[in-house]
């Protein structure tokens, strides 16, 4: 393989549980929603914006109204997260070893930079990552290919030769409607939810796993 490209929430960081009860708490304290834990977990993924439209209908907010909200959810996010800030356990060695090896890393994610900038900055591994496509730079999101294409582009790599670590279905979905092998790993879901993807290459738990020597 000539790139890695990696999704950020679940993937690089075991975080996806302070997303969603940020979302949760702001559906139901500040909307006057009754939305519970199950119910809005398969709602993560996509911009911000998209998550409201799919739990409130296109009617309820405005633009500015769903900027506003997006920006208080992730403030939420972060203060309840930030104290547990880490990488998956194996992942900085993964990354140095890429870099030694010459191979280059970006970066798809859904996330907004202000998102981004806290895992980066926060962890010091913005020395690892070459490319960063977040929210900001798509006009369609995750299945949509859009996000995985323009990150091999940002990179100079083609499609075929990328591998993209992913944690969720519509992730891994992206990844291959952007003709890309998938490997995922199970933060959030379990391997029988991909049972509909053909590009996934494996499952793992982190990347300890001795898969991720392989690929090196």
């Amino acid at each position: 393989m000539k790139a890695f490209l990696f999704d950020l929430n679940g993937t690089m960081i075991h975080d996806m549980d302070y997303h969603t009860r940020a979302w949760q708490q702001l559906l139901n304290e500040e909307l006057g929603g009754q939305f519970t834990y199950e119910e809005v977990k398969p709602q993560m993924y996509g911009k911000n914006q998209e998550v409201l439209v799919r739990m409130f209908g296109p009617e309820r907010f405005t633009a500015a109204e769903m900027d506003r909200l997006a920006r208080q959810k992730e403030e939420r996010y972060q203060a309840e997260y930030r104290p547990h800030l880490q990488l998956l356990p194996g992942l900085l060695e993964f990354l140095k070893a890429a870099k030694e090896r010459g191979i280059p890393v970006a970066i798809g994610s859904a996330a907004i930079p202000f998102n981004i900038d806290f895992v980066l900055d926060g962890l010091d591994i913005r020395q690892y990552v070459q490319a960063v496509v977040s929210a900001d730079d798509v006009t369609e999101s995750k299945p949509h290919p859009e996000t995985f294409l323009k990150a091999a582009a940002a990179l100079g790599v083609a499609p075929k030769d990328c591998v993209v670590f992913e944690d969720v279905p519509k992730g891994a979905e992206a990844a291959r409607n952007a003709g890309m092998s998938c490997v995922i790993l199970k933060t959030t879901h379990e391997e029988a939810e991909f049972s509909y993807l053909d590009n996934v290459l494996h499952f793992a738990r982190d990347f300890r796993d001795p898969f991720f020597r392989q690929l090196l």
